[in-house]
């Protein structure tokens, strides 16, 4: 599997998988093929590419846009009313508890169905990546029963996020904000969130170029640091 030290801050070697990104064209669009095996998602989240399938019918799809959308840690906007939520503790927040169930909630969550790019195909990948230590989850529970949560893939001080959902108000607002100081506790630098929305403009995310944002990816992966295996924030900490 790859690692990475602190002497690739400055720069990300070549992929011997993938073109260079500046072949991508004005969607993003990189390349066609290959298949969902953790060293191919693993060489294309350290090379600024992500996949994102564009049917069942079609040959997997390889993105790196250009903007491309981060959420600085430090810009996540908390509102009062989400702040409140949180300090109420109306919901139990968990980490890596039910990974597979989250993926499976962001494929089928409301207005997604028939429309969604998390694949069964897509679910396996990523479990797999899950169970190496390289993907991670956020879940919101209500009485036992999981209503919400965010999931992505982490390498050193990188975290790619993937999606999110909910099935009660603000449970994966609370997911994300967890997830966020979490990351900046543990020292991470960059939060990927491929392309940003007006809900998540709302909350902080930004458009960078491709360029800056491999220099932002070549020092985090440069960072040590690593996810763990329990949440570093609580309630109290909003």
């Amino acid at each position: 599997m790859i690692r990475y030290d602190e002497t690739m801050a400055t720069s990300i070697p070549p992929s011997l998988i993938f073109p260079p990104v500046e072949e991508s064209d004005k969607d993003g669009l990189l390349a066609l093929g290959g298949v969902l095996r953790p060293e191919w998602l693993l060489d294309a989240y350290s090379h600024g590419i992500f996949p994102w399938p564009m049917g069942d019918e079609t040959p997997m799809a390889w993105w790196s846009p250009d903007p491309r959308g981060i959420l600085p840690l430090d810009r996540f906007h908390v509102s009062r009313r989400l702040r409140r939520t949180i300090r109420q503790g109306r919901f139990e927040v968990t980490c890596d508890r039910a990974f597979r169930d989250v993926m499976v909630g962001c494929g089928s969550a409301a207005g997604r169905i028939a429309n969604t790019w998390v694949t069964p195909a897509m679910v396996e990948a990523y479990a797999r990546l899950h169970r190496l230590g390289y993907a991670h989850s956020v879940e919101t529970w209500r009485d036992g029963r999981l209503v919400g949560g965010t999931y992505g893939v982490s390498i050193a001080g990188l975290f790619a996020a993937e999606s999110k959902f909910f099935r009660e108000r603000d449970a994966s607002k609370v997911a994300l904000a967890y997830l966020v100081k979490h990351l900046e506790r543990r020292g991470y630098s960059l939060l990927d969130i491929q392309m940003v929305t007006p809900h998540t403009a709302r909350l902080g995310a930004m458009e960078i170029s491709r360029a800056e944002y491999l220099r932002r990816l070549a020092a985090a992966l440069g960072r040590a640091v690593s996810f763990g295996d329990r949440l570093s924030v609580g309630a109290s900490d909003f």
